[in-house]
């Protein structure tokens, strides 16, 4: 957000110098966990002075720290989405299964929503580090060039997919990637007509992934969770006809519980 951007917000309710914070503090991410005030200017379109006001404020506030150069985000940002999360009664629910599915598989799971243009994990269970960024509750990705990213654009009424395939930055993150915008509508309608997303070497080379959607009580998708592998253990192949009957019997699971409300043992 800019100084000068416009806001589609009825005058007077709007609070720009609450969107200028965000944006302050969306500016750190994994590539720039440490930025000087001009980094910080630069990422934001603020003023020097202006972003050194935030920054300041949030020092004062507990969400930054600075050795009077470089400026870091602090753990307590976590809990602006604390809130949210705990809220939230699928991380709590989808847990126990993807633990098994992941005992039943020796594989990383993880459970994710759509936020923007991205998804964000809201569970997961690790088995070993399978990419070269860490993957923690909260990292987000470009949905895009995700299994699960690819579940829910698939899910996405046609009006707002075509939103989507027009505003996002689509680029090939590998040789492999599909991000051009035919291609990928093309890609995201096997996924609905299939019911699940298979993502080979797109998002980093070395690692293939399935995902399928879980549905609400009406039938909306609400989430989405995969089995991530690197493609030394697994073939297309197998990721399917192995990983994908078992994937599908999770989801079933995860659904049923949402309907009653409550987490229940499991799927074996």
């Amino acid at each position: 957000m800019t100084e000068t951007s416009e806001t589609p917000f009825p005058s007077g309710q709007y609070v720009q110098s609450l969107a200028r914070g965000l944006s302050v503090i969306r500016a750190f991410d994994s590539n720039n966990p440490e930025m000087t005030l001009s980094d910080v200017a630069r990422k934001t379109g603020l003023t020097r002075a202006t972003a050194r006001r935030f920054l300041l404020t949030l020092v004062e506030l507990g969400y930054v720290r600075t050795d009077g150069r470089l400026f870091v985000l602090t753990a307590r940002v976590l809990e602006l989405g604390y809130s949210y999360l705990s809220g939230l009664s699928l991380p709590e629910i989808a847990q126990p299964h993807l633990e098994q599915l992941s005992i039943d598989l020796h594989e990383s799971t993880s459970a994710s929503v759509l936020d923007g243009h991205e998804i964000v994990y809201v569970a997961r269970v690790p088995t070993r580090r399978i990419m070269t960024v860490g993957i923690n509750l909260g990292t987000r990705f470009p949905a895009y060039a995700t299994s699960m990213g690819r579940v829910h654009l698939a899910a996405l009424p046609d009006a707002q997919l075509e939103d989507y395939l027009a505003t996002a930055q689509l680029k090939a993150l590998t040789p492999k990637a599909v991000h051009e915008p035919d291609r990928l509508r093309e890609v995201l309608q096997q996924v609905r007509n299939q019911g699940y997303a298979l993502v080979d070497e797109e998002l980093e080379a070395g690692l293939r992934s399935i995902a399928a959607p879980v549905r609400d009580r009406s039938g909306e998708v609400t989430a989405a969770i995969n089995v991530s592998a690197q493609t030394s253990g697994v073939t297309v192949d197998s990721i399917t006809s192995e990983y994908l009957p078992r994937l599908l019997k999770a989801v079933s699971a995860i659904e049923a519980d949402l309907t009653a409300g409550t987490p229940a043992q499991p799927a074996g």
